[in-house]
């Protein structure tokens, strides 16, 4: 009971400090139970590697593989926390060009307070910014690409419940500890001279290159 009750008390702390930054972000009912219950093992985990909950975060996304790395800043560098397996994801290689055509994109992305969303269909979400500068100079179009929970997806990377939980616990604690935003990189796969090699043929290499 002893260390129930200290569980219970360490998420109401994290809670409790999180609150002076609340107008920072949506938050709901959902939203703050989902944080309640998994910030004593989430922290615990974190612990472990020498990180906190609060850190800043930046996320990389690779397709072909379909993992989902959650990266934490400690001092002035980034460290791997995790890599999360991405349930399904829409489309095939290569970024997305219109509405409706059910791509994933592909590109840089960030994420500010006003895309997450805790009262989404999907569970939890927050909204990757597509289209960005560069895909509106290239005409293209779409809305509402997200990360989110749920087994579905439509232009969207879908997490499963368990795995978003976790993943907008990371990233609503970083907004809520003075980040900004944070940063959402989507790739086809990982850039290594193997895999542009033998994806030299695609049509998407410039792109890919650039």
């Amino acid at each position: 009971m002893g260390f129930r009750i200290i569980q219970f008390a360490l998420a109401a702390t994290v809670l409790a400090t999180l609150a002076g930054h609340a107008a920072n972000i949506p938050e709901n009912r959902r939203s703050r139970g989902v944080i309640s219950r998994i910030t004593p093992e989430l922290s615990s985990n974190l612990q472990k590697k020498g990180l906190k909950l609060g850190f800043p975060v930046f996320i990389r996304i690779f397709k072909e593989s379909k993992e989902l790395e959650l990266w934490l800043q400690k001092g002035s560098k980034f460290e791997l926390f995790k890599i999360y397996p991405i349930h399904t994801f829409s489309g095939d290689l290569g970024p997305k060009l219109k509405e409706g055509d059910h791509q994933a994109p592909e590109g840089f992305y960030y994420v500010p307070p006003s895309r997450m969303n805790p009262n989404s269909r999907f569970h939890l979400s927050f909204n990757l910014g597509y289209p960005n500068r560069y895909d509106r100079a290239h005409g293209r179009t779409g809305s509402a690409l997200m990360l989110h929970g749920s087994t579905v997806s439509i232009g969207c990377f879908a997490m499963t419940d368990p795995l978003i939980e976790e993943i907008y616990t990371l990233t609503a604690a970083a907004v809520r500890g003075g980040q900004k935003f944070f940063r959402v990189h989507t790739f086809p796969f990982r850039m290594t001279e193997r895999n542009m090699t033998r994806h030299r043929d695609s049509k998407w290499m410039p792109f890919w290159k650039n």
